[in-house]
């Protein structure tokens, strides 16, 4: 069978395959924990519901313009303004079936194959594949100093003829860091000097720790909005917990906004009118929805730290923000692949291995779950790692005995 260079090169989401899994074993009966999970368990907020359920109620539900209804642009727009203090049109915005099929046009629409992409380490999963997508080049960015935190010097050595895009996801799946303002305000200047593209992943910006500050990316551009290369992109799924809505947003400047229209007009068409809806819903309803699952995830952070601290060996960076911890395990497995398998085999928790993050030795453990997925997940976790645990283990009604070293 003949498959194109680029398919072939394509690897599935390790994170959607764990859904999967999760919900394979779960039909089953299997008293499996998912810590992989990248989606919070609250319900969509209820402004969201009603809202969508109105529109549904009267029976049209029609196409929607490709880059969004004027509702939706509204929405986006009173968003801007309240978030990043800056004013845009309509012309600056679109609407996609969500945060990545914006993210994927907004590169569909910058990058020529062997094009150049770079991106802070550990980063999220699927943006080498998308960049591979559109025949350019991911160039994953690691601190030299070996922490969460590159610096300026360290994405400027990585920069070429070919550098077309820089990507900064803040705060980062999967480590939870929120970068610096100073950081901010170095590549937005780098960017202009050298005249790359900057994209914004914004999606957990709200979802932020300990009176953290994410940095407004438009304070340092010095340049007017339609002949600045910045592409903020945001989305309703992780802040109002609508994961399956599939809706997010990019702004940009016009002519940008344009081709990436025409693209998505050729692969989706506009998304649906009825998810537009619930997001507008949601946007223009009651924010303490937000700030609500926001405290929660914060509890549900510290209670993970606090037990994992439990674990010798372990060592763990206190995420700052989103609902994700990027936990070192090195000293009990350097293969994440295989300890991550470990751990499903032996107690059926769910974790991702960091490899697929570009940090291997590391598990992405999530705590967006409650409470009592994750106190018994990493108990679990640490049953099996942990040779000075007990030689048995109770899950439910089912005794393990350990028989592995």
């Amino acid at each position: 069978m003949s498959i194109s260079l680029i398919g072939s090169g394509i690897g599935e989401s390790a994170t959607l395959k764990l859904n999967e899994t999760f919900s394979i074993l779960k039909a089953k009966g299997e008293p499996v924990i998912h810590l992989g999970g990248g989606e919070p368990k609250s319900m969509a907020p209820f402004d969201a519901i009603t809202t969508a359920a109105g529109l549904l109620n009267s029976g049209e539900i029609r196409y929607a313009p490709v880059d969004g209804t004027i509702e939706m642009k509204q929405a986006i727009i009173r968003y801007t303004a309240d978030f990043y203090k800056k004013i845009v049109s309509p012309e600056n915005v679109i609407a996609s079936s969500g945060a990545k099929q914006a993210i994927m046009v907004a590169m569909q629409a910058i990058l020529n194959p062997q094009d150049e992409v770079i991106f802070m380490a550990p980063y999220y999963v699927s943006y080498p594949d998308m960049i591979k997508l559109c025949g350019a080049i991911p160039v994953p960015v690691y601190a030299e100093n070996g922490t969460f935190y590159p610096t300026i010097k360290d994405v400027s050595q990585n920069i070429t003829s070919y550098t077309k895009l820089i990507i900064i996801n803040s705060p980062n799946n999967p480590t939870g860091v929120v970068y610096s303002a100073e950081f901010i305000q170095q590549i937005v200047e780098l960017c202009e000097e050298k005249g790359i593209y900057l994209l914004m992943d914004d999606i957990y910006h709200r979802l932020i720790f300990d009176n953290v500050k994410v940095a407004n990316p438009y304070n340092y551009v010095k340049k007017d909005l339609e002949n600045s290369k910045l592409i903020v992109i945001n989305g309703v799924s992780k802040q109002y917990a609508m994961t399956g809505f599939r809706i997010g947003w990019a702004v940009a400047n016009k002519v940008l906004i344009k081709v990436m229209s025409n693209i998505q007009g050729h692969q989706t068409s506009g998304p649906s009118i009825v998810l537009q809806k619930a997001a507008i819903g949601a946007m223009n309803g009651i924010q303490s929805y937000v700030e609500s699952l926001r405290l929660t995830l914060e509890n549900n952070r510290n209670v993970l730290i606090q037990y994992l601290k439990t674990i010798d060996g372990v060592k763990v960076v206190v995420p700052q923000g989103t609902f994700y911890s990027f936990v070192d395990f090195s000293a009990y497995n350097k293969n994440s692949t295989q300890l991550s398998k470990l751990l499903l085999d032996k107690v059926r928790v769910l974790t991702v291995p960091g490899v697929e993050f570009g940090g291997e030795g590391c598990l992405r453990i999530s705590f967006c779950g409650s409470i009592k997925d994750i106190t018994e997940g990493v108990e679990r976790i640490k049953w099996v790692i942990d040779p000075n645990s007990s030689n048995e283990l109770f899950i439910g009604q089912r005794k393990l005995v350990r028989d592995w070293k």
